[in-house]
């Protein structure tokens, strides 16, 4: 029964509106040049009054009744509420347009409706009613629709996040292997840095925020020092105040995880993390091999689609002198 509510974005009431102003408008011209005791502006003035309070009345009385009213109320009495709200927004808000151009003098249409405005509230009410009811179904079909595609751009995401390349779990199980033989302290540290990345990896929501990322960043890096003693050296610039923008899970870490798998070259390999505020992006570069002639791979093409589909952004690539730049250039929304 939840169909019954007539959920309406505020980008569609203010199209509503500006159609029934329209229609007001172009049903008092047909009046105007049809009759001669209607040939008064003060007629196409009524008549665009009139349909925008009915709009405004039916925004009121719809959001009241679906934000306060049918979620308290046994849902076999829905039909009824929303008949009676929707019949009310018309008669309300052709009464409020009458009342209110009935104290101004010598308007025609006025003097010729009084002695009907009553039956004629009732009209209203009820064509609204009917307006309403065909409303709904094209909302409801709007809605439906845009439930379908987030359901197939979710499936899509899904999908990618399930590409992701888990080889480096397999080596950092074979260096704890080995590790703990060594030193049992940092073999114990390292399976609880495994445990607590897995932990994110099968999080539900494929946004996080950045605050999150970065600490997911961290404990893979600990993970992958295991097997690079400690030559992986993680630099991170990333203000508070950035703390909350959302990104797709495991997008800095990808890029990370490519610098090390590419760039590292039996030195010390030093991965920088910043927030351009001044471009909006995140940068990512290390210091490690560069590629000339670099193509995207499963896992950057998977990043790429990622930030596509969930709106966040773009990934772009730089090869500088000495370094190789990966960026997340960020919607203006973040």
């Amino acid at each position: 029964m939840i169909n019954v509510e007539l959920k309406i974005s505020y980008k569609d009431w203010i199209y509503i509106t500006v159609i029934g102003a329209s229609f007001g408008f172009l049903i008092s011209l047909f009046f105007y040049f049809l009759s001669t005791e209607l040939k008064q502006v003060q007629t196409i003035y009524f008549s665009v009054f009139t349909a925008v309070s009915i709009s405004l009345f039916a925004f009121f009385l719809i959001n009241l009744s679906n934000n306060y009213i049918l979620p308290h109320v046994d849902k076999k009495f829905w039909y009824i509420i929303s008949f009676i709200f929707s019949f009310c927004s018309g008669s309300f808000g052709f009464s409020f347009s009458f009342l209110m151009f009935s104290l101004f003098d010598g308007i025609n249409v006025i003097e010729l409706i009084n002695p009907y405005w009553e039956y004629l509230s009732i009209t209203i009410g009820f064509l609204t009613f009917l307006i309403g009811l065909i409303l709904h179904q094209f909302i409801s079909m709007k809605y439906r629709n845009e439930s379908i595609k987030s359901d197939v751009l979710e499936s899509k995401i899904k999908a990618l996040e399930n590409e992701l390349n888990p080889h480096f779990l397999f080596n950092a199980l074979n260096s704890v292997s080995e590790l703990i033989y060594v030193d049992q302290k940092k073999a114990e540290k390292a399976v609880l840095d495994i445990s607590s990345f897995l932990r994110n990896a099968i999080y539900k929501s494929s946004l996080i925020t950045l605050e999150n990322e970065i600490n997911m960043l961290k404990t893979y890096v600990n993970i992958e020092n295991i097997r690079f003693s400690d030559k992986i050296k993680l630099n991170i610039d990333i203000k508070p105040k950035h703390y909350y923008i959302m990104v797709p899970k495991f997008s800095i870490q990808l890029l990370v995880e490519n610098a090390i798998k590419h760039g590292f070259i039996q030195k010390d390999l030093e991965v920088n993390v910043v927030f351009n505020d001044e471009k909006n992006c995140i940068e990512i570069s290390n210091n490690g091999k560069i590629s000339t002639n670099l193509k995207f791979g499963t896992g950057l093409n998977n990043l790429a689609n990622r930030l596509t589909y969930q709106n966040v952004g773009e990934l772009k690539y730089e090869v500088l002198n000495d370094r190789m730049l990966f960026i997340i250039i960020l919607k203006d929304k973040n």
